[in-house]
């Protein structure tokens, strides 16, 4: 057993790898029972995880950490929340792909599983900023596909920047298919980051149409950058139902749900 005097005079390396260690046997562990347990502060041992976390020898999560081997192995074997749901929306929006059309595909999850469902032989030019979604529509035979590229946001794995405003400057699409943050009837699509929300600005001037693919607690909500007001937009796919309440204010708008 290690007593209280040894954790206070112990070396930051040996506190780390005792944080290491104590992960390899629990699976898990806690910010608070750790400060306990080296009689240090919560903030030294949030640093210690920070630290570890940023050499990529464990998983920061709320309150503590978990082993790195829970973590996807493969940059692109991307975890996707509300998966269900997001193929019910994919499915829903099936119906607006037909060949010979020219296309436009923003990032996101909700996206990136609609761009798996795409039939196999689907004879289509598709622009994309989205680095997982380029890699998935890459395996159809019958898809001009045109990889957009710029500055890469590594949290998102899409591009940038002058580079992509300028492409899509000179595109003219059929169909865009946007992902979303955030939406409200009164604020509109809004955006976290303002250079995402520039490129969705010129992704949405470059369409004829505009497609909204988001799962429900993205409604009603708003984010710092405002994208454009709910009148620019053609259709909503979400999990909900059409005719739930919920759309109401989004239908009275002029937005075809789906």
């Amino acid at each position: 057993m290690y007593s209280i005097i040894y954790f206070i005079t112990m070396l930051k390396a040996e506190r780390r790898n005792y944080i290491m260690n104590k992960i390899a046997e629990e699976q898990r562990v806690s910010t608070v029972e750790l400060a306990e347990l080296l009689a240090v502060s919560e903030d030294t041992i949030r640093r210690d995880l920070n630290k570890l976390h940023e050499r990529g020898l464990l998983e920061k999560v709320y309150g503590g950490a978990i082993p790195i081997a829970d973590k996807p192995r493969n940059v692109f074997d991307i975890v996707i929340s509300n998966e269900t749901q997001k193929n019910e929306i994919g499915h829903k929006a099936l119906s607006l792909l037909h060949d010979g059309q020219v296309i436009i595909m923003s990032g996101g999850t909700t996206n990136l599983v609609f761009s798996k469902l795409i039939p196999p032989l689907l004879s289509a030019t598709i622009y994309t900023y989205s680095l997982p979604i380029a890699m998935q529509l890459s395996q159809y035979p019958n898809i001009d596909l045109i990889f957009i590229g710029g500055k890469i946001q590594k949290n998102a794995m899409v591009t940038i920047g002058m580079d992509v405003l300028k492409v899509l400057s000179k595109i003219k699409a059929d169909i865009c298919f946007m992902g979303v943050s955030s939406i409200s009837a009164k604020q509109g699509l809004t955006e976290t980051g303002y250079e995402v929300s520039i490129v969705k600005k010129a992704m949405l001037e470059a369409s004829d149409k505009v497609i909204l693919m988001l799962t429900a607690e993205k409604l009603n909500r708003k984010m710092p950058h405002v994208v454009c007001e709910i009148s620019s937009l053609n259709t909503m796919i979400t999990d909900l139902n059409p005719e739930d309440e919920v759309l109401e204010e989004y239908r009275k708008a002029g937005v075809t749900i789906l």
